[in-house]
């Protein structure tokens, strides 16, 4: 694998933080489940809950994009540039377009204003993915 890409570089300091974002707003998103439905009964509940229920499925653009992600960096074979770049491209699609009408692009601005850590963790995507000068 090239690691000396600026966008290689830039998804593996990346991922960790995406994962403890989407970590932020899964947890989120079961609380507020919770309190309109009741508690989820089981770790079994939970996984059928967020690969199939509506209420989750704003969310999975993030886990694909992980899954995404972790195949082209956890490759044992070289990965072209491109590869990395077009990640990287995707990464600032899905969190920073302004682009709006799905369900993702409305709910994520309304979860960062609520909720402190997953602001905190924005700010730092947005501090990697998008360097001020």
């Amino acid at each position: 694998m090239t690691s000396n890409l600026p966008a290689a570089q830039t998804l593996r300091q990346l991922r960790p933080l995406l994962l403890e974002f989407h970590k932020a707003l899964m947890e989120a998103e079961k609380s507020d489940y919770e309190r309109i439905h009741g508690p989820i009964k089981n770790r079994g509940e939970y996984f059928q809950l967020v690969v199939s229920h509506e209420w989750f499925s704003w969310l999975r653009p993030i886990s694909q994009f992980i899954a995404r992600m972790d195949e082209v960096l956890m490759s044992r074979q070289d990965q072209p540039p491109e590869a990395f770049q077009s990640l990287v491209q995707e990464a600032r699609a899905l969190l920073f377009s302004s682009s709006t009408g799905d369900a993702l692009k409305q709910r994520y601005p309304t979860a960062i204003e609520l909720d402190p850590t997953i602001a905190v963790l924005h700010a730092q995507i947005d501090a990697l993915m998008n360097p001020r000068s």
